[in-house]
């Protein structure tokens, strides 16, 4: 009996040894597998689901026409042939849009063939077009005498117009410059034929 007593006993405990071994682990439901640890943004690739940055734009530079200080064109007009060079008093990097900005130009014609024939400049005007704006009122020189002002070379025209202020933004100004001349149609006539010569100028706005 006692020997019965030691078996039950022993089987008793080891019952309860295994029951309690049982609740020590993780119950039947629950994931085993250790999970993963979530990544960082710096650890995350475009894959993942991550937003890919924003490209930054750049803007594409300004056409400067003046930049180097000053610019000088050749314009037809019919058998009339202008050299005219720009420049401006005031330094390029103090063209913000809030100041008066001076644009001057000197004008001298040739003409083919020269048969002693007078050239007159009636009229010289300058349309300014901010960029993605509306043209501001055009300025113009229109001369006093009858039939012009005298650009046959050696003899010449100078001017300076004033561009105002333009719109806060504008990154630059196309100025849209015409010439009307006068063609004399023999040294000694009293007819005159009217020629046009028309040019334009990208100039780069600071700020």
């Amino acid at each position: 009996m006692r020997a019965m007593k030691r078996a039950t006993f022993a089987l008793t405990l080891g019952a309860l040894a295994a029951a309690l071994t049982g609740c020590n682990g993780a119950a039947p439901w629950v994931d085993a597998t250790t999970p993963s640890p979530t990544p960082t943004a710096s650890q995350r690739s475009y894959g993942d689901g991550a937003e890919a940055p924003a490209p930054t734009e750049t803007p594409e530079p300004v056409v400067n026409d003046l930049e180097t200080g000053s610019a000088k064109r050749q314009l037809d007009a019919g058998a009339v042939v202008a050299d005219v060079t720009y420049w401006s008093d005031l330094a390029l990097d103090q063209w913000t849009a809030a100041a008066a900005k001076p644009l001057s130009l000197s004008l001298s014609t040739t003409i083919t063939p020269n048969d002693g024939q007078g050239v007159y400049l009636q009229r010289a005007s300058v349309t300014v077009v901010p960029d993605g704006g509306e043209a501001l009122p055009v300025q113009e020189d229109a001369s006093t005498e009858p039939h012009g002002y005298l650009v046959l070379s050696p003899y010449s025209y100078s001017q300076t117009f004033t561009i105002g202020a333009v719109p806060d933004g504008t990154r630059s100004v196309t100025l849209q410059i015409r010439y009307e001349f006068l063609v004399q149609t023999t040294p000694t006539s009293d007819e005159y034929a009217k020629q046009t010569a028309t040019d334009s100028l990208t100039v780069a706005i600071a700020g």
